[in-house]
């Protein structure tokens, strides 16, 4: 690498990212040793990833960005700012509407960053010479040590990266390529004493700091996990749907992202606090409809669908009841079970078990009818 102080291309190519929308730019080298990769491992072999099978798949390849690509020098790492309007935990109190995740209410952020990430890859290319390519979060790249690294920010306590301008709020994106770029410096971490993005998690998904058990994790729950989501972590979802922001939205970073935060990426209206009623009713083309260029369908109608019910039970409001009955005949078995588990929250013991007996009398999905069994039985305190 260059050890000149001063590299004026880098700071074209900052200029030209601005430009283009994004809010921060930095550079690393890629070609040195990877820490972040031995800590995945660790990670994966721990099987804190549940069941996120890609991630064993793809271990070696994210194990250093060269393994993606063994002609890469540096890296150009960019962050937008996608801070919210109002505080995302406001929405936890309204239990009959759903709460979806700050990155989740617009259009897909992959599609919104890929297409700026060509722009600034093609214009260096041709200001520059040399080859690129370009990774959003579906590429298997570790982007927020690579982040750390360009100076972006730290990886703070809740393992996402933390920026001193932008908090808790950055989408990322990289550009790989064979020219040698002067490294930025590393942002100094500033956690300090701070506990408050631990402290917030509903599922205590944070075994210590800056290491997470996926597996207890709500975002993971409610959008990687297939089948139902176990029995000890569905109170605490509350109205969750898909994703969580509790320990983003307590980052008290976040702050200079509101000051500081230009509006980019818009939320649809039809997102922010839709009815949990609503939401039950959808079939597979109206859930396309709705969350067409969203990053929600990815999960498809009837794990969403599975989600909505859960948050149905949270809601301890009986009048919910008439969105959970049609549910209880539902081609899904996923659905079907959670719906069970909606009922046995909302209805009274002796109305609950008469409709048990004669849900269980046609059912021959086993997990529904554990389901069943298991919602007749007195209540134990979750989070066991």
């Amino acid at each position: 690498m260059t050890t000149s102080t001063s590299d004026p291309s880098k700071d074209l190519i900052r200029a030209k990212a601005l430009e283009l929308g994004f809010d921060l730019c930095g550079f690393a080298a890629v070609d040195e040793p990877w820490l972040a990769g031995e800590r995945l491992k660790t990670f994966v072999f721990e099987g804190l990833h549940g069941t996120m099978g890609w991630m064993e798949e793809t271990l070696e390849r994210r194990s250093h960005p060269t393994a993606m690509w063994t002609d890469a020098r540096s890296a150009v790492v960019l962050g937008m700012n996608y801070g919210p309007d109002v505080d995302p935990l406001a929405a936890l109190a309204d239990r009959d509407r759903a709460a979806i995740s700050v990155y989740a209410q617009g259009d897909d952020y992959h599609d919104v960053i890929k297409k700026r990430l060509k722009l600034l890859a093609g214009w260096i290319v041709e200001r520059f010479g040399g080859e690129v390519k370009v990774f959003v979060d579906t590429a298997p790249l570790m982007e927020k040590p690579l982040a750390e690294k360009a100076g972006l920010g730290w990886q703070g306590k809740h393992t996402n990266l933390v920026s001193r301008g932008f908090g808790s709020w950055l989408f990322l994106g990289s550009v790989l390529t064979t020219l040698e770029l002067e490294t930025d410096t590393v942002a100094q971490a500033g956690c300090g004493s701070c506990s408050a993005c631990l402290d917030i998690c509903p599922t205590k998904a944070f075994p210590e700091p800056y290491r997470l058990d996926a597996r207890r994790c709500i975002s993971y729950l409610t959008i990687e996990h297939r089948g139902p989501i176990p029995a000890q972590f569905r109170p605490a979802l509350g109205n969750r749907i898909y994703g969580c922001d509790d320990c983003l939205a307590v980052c008290p970073w976040n702050k200079f992202a509101s000051q500081a935060r230009e509006q980019k990426l818009h939320a649809r209206e039809t997102l922010r606090g839709p009815s949990l009623a609503e939401l039950s009713a959808l079939d597979d083309p109206s859930f396309r409809a709705l969350f067409s260029k969203s990053p929600v369908k990815r999960i498809g109608r009837d794990r969403f669908v599975r989600n909505v019910l859960y948050a149905i039970g949270n809601s301890a409001d009986p009048s919910l009841m008439a969105a959970v009955q049609p549910r209880l005949a539902d081609a899904s078995a996923d659905v079907r079970g959670a719906a069970v588990w909606a009922a046995g929250r909302l209805l009274e013991p002796a109305a609950f078990a008469a409709l048990a007996a004669g849900l269980a009398a046609s059912e021959a999905d086993p997990h529904v009818l554990d389901e069943l069994a298991a919602a007749t039985e007195p209540r134990q305190p979750h989070l066991a």
